[in-house]
């Protein structure tokens, strides 16, 4: 498969939405037993070479895990004690959670999780959902070497700045793949936002990401915006051709397909994120040597590792 391939979202949007669920629900355990970490650092989704993954999540004097393995269509749990439970992916929400929350019975785990679906219209609780059901492996694979591609290009635009960043994430309410970086700043939420803005946006920020569609966006698409939004933020020349400000969205978008279709994707996704990085850190009066990160030669450090090696 091409490393960068189509991603119609109208052709696999029902297997999108059931996968999203999925994601909420294997989320929502990194919810229930991780600790609080500022902008919500605790609840996020990682990639990895087959899927999607909680990371080790604490419980009691051990952990587990969870990982939804996009290639062999698997969710897999696991516990440090050795145990491992799988669950063949596809079948309605309802049947998904029910055989999940049953695994980790059987793996000593007793958790109650909220079971209403978080930041989605319309949320069905996941013991009632038989709605979303259609999950085929092929799209499900499909987005996966997508998000592993954009991962990896969102991690090379994370190694440029020596302040303050999350890792590259997925979060699962929005179903997207996001960075953010972080001025140092403090920044007051509105007075009346909820509590995901309340304890997320206290921070003065520009982060990118990239997401498959949904129903305001119907197409994949690169993003990226700055809190507070800067005056004239919109009105900033940024690229490659056909990036631009997204009135509806509050933020700058590139369709996916601009990237993919270019001569050099990941050139171009990384050339979206540095200009809105700069047009937005510029108007927010940011350090410049922010990005000013130097890395040393792969061959000086063979040659210092031959070196200690043996000394």
């Amino acid at each position: 498969m091409h490393a960068w391939p189509e991603l119609p979202y109208e052709v696999w949007r029902e297997t999108r939405d059931t996968l999203h669920m999925y994601t909420q629900v294997i989320g929502k355990l990194r919810l229930a037993f991780s600790p609080f970490e500022p902008q919500w650092g605790n609840v996020p989704l990682y990639v990895t070479a087959c899927g999607l993954t909680t990371s080790p999540i604490p419980v009691g004097a051990g952990t587990i895990d969870a990982e939804l393995d996009l290639l062999g269509h698997v969710l897999i749990l696991r516990n440090s004690n050795g145990e491992t439970e799988r669950r063949p992916l596809g079948a309605p929400v309802a049947d998904f959670y029910r055989d999940t929350m049953g695994a980790l019975r059987r793996m000593g785990v007793d958790v109650a999780i909220s079971v209403v679906p978080s930041e989605v219209a319309d949320p069905i609780p996941f013991p009632e959902d038989h709605v979303h059901s259609t999950y085929e492996p092929a799209q499900a694979s499909r987005f996966f070497q997508v998000l592993s591609a954009v991962d990896i290009v969102c991690k090379e635009h994370r190694a440029r700045f020596r302040g303050r960043t999350t890792p590259v994430h997925f979060f699962w309410g929005t179903f997207d793949l996001a960075l953010t970086r972080f001025s140092g700043r403090p920044l007051a939420p509105p007075e009346h936002a909820g509590v995901i803005r309340r304890f997320g946006g206290d921070a003065e920020c520009v982060s990118v990401g990239w997401w498959p569609g949904d129903d305001r966006v119907r197409y994949p698409a690169f993003s990226a915006y700055a809190s507070p939004k800067p005056d004239g933020l919109e009105h900033t020349a940024i690229g490659p051709a056909g990036a631009a400000w997204n009135d509806a969205a509050g933020e700058f978008l590139m369709p996916y397909d601009v990237a993919r279709t270019s001569t050099d994707p990941p050139r171009a996704a990384l050339e979206f994120f540095a200009t809105t990085y700069a047009a937005a850190a510029g108007l927010l009066g940011w350090d410049r040597g922010l990005t000013e990160v130097k890395a040393p030669h792969p061959r000086s450090l063979t040659t210092a590792s031959a070196r200690e090696g043996g000394a």
